[in-house]
């Protein structure tokens, strides 16, 4: 091939150095050595010249919220999978406060895992009841347990575990009670 031909096939900018003739008597030397040394190899020369564009940053996939979410509420809760009973509760909890469950969205401490703020802001709720632990900077905000939180447009609140809010009477009616205000509901 021709170098001209070469030249599509390898990208790379390559060198060429001529070596300085030598003498009958060093050639005769340097075949004999060949054979016995290994190979030297010529320091290798990188020319590094970026010519692609400047990548485009690739964004992740926004959160998947499960439910129809039609009314911005979202409901972000420990447990990566609710108990029918468990969910028999939530159900009842959201009709009791004027809403149904078409108007909500769920999400799963799992689902947030990795996510930044900005993620679970751009999905735009109203309102995020918030229960249990979760691995998520959303528990910087300065919100107290069963107490509402305000920040921008969005009404926020705080409480324990589905799980451990169904297993105790006295957490249900804490509950209740600032749902009722977070609602705005008639006693």
């Amino acid at each position: 091939m021709s170098i001209q031909e070469l030249q599509h096939i390898i990208t790379e900018e390559l060198f060429y150095f001529e070596e300085e003739p030598k003498s009958d008597s060093v050639k005769e030397d340097t075949n004999t050595a060949i054979g016995s040394e290994k190979p030297k190899t010529l320091p290798k020369t990188v020319h590094i010249e970026d010519t692609s564009s400047p990548k485009e940053e690739v964004k992740p996939e926004p959160l998947a919220v499960r439910g129809n979410f039609e009314k911005g509420i979202l409901v972000l809760h420990e447990e990566p999978n609710l108990k029918p009973e468990v969910m028999d509760m939530l159900v009842k909890m959201i009709n009791a406060v004027g809403h149904s469950m078409n108007e909500v969205g769920l999400l799963s401490s799992h689902e947030l895992e990795g996510r930044t703020l900005t993620e679970l802001y751009d999905l735009n709720a109203h309102i995020v009841l918030k229960f249990g632990r979760l691995k998520h900077p959303i528990n910087a905000l300065p919100a107290s347990d069963y107490q509402i939180h305000t920040e921008d447009e969005t009404e926020y609140l705080f409480a324990d575990s589905l799980n451990t809010i169904s297993e105790d009477k006295a957490l249900k009616g804490k509950l209740w009670n600032t749902l009722k205000v977070l609602f705005n509901l008639a006693n």
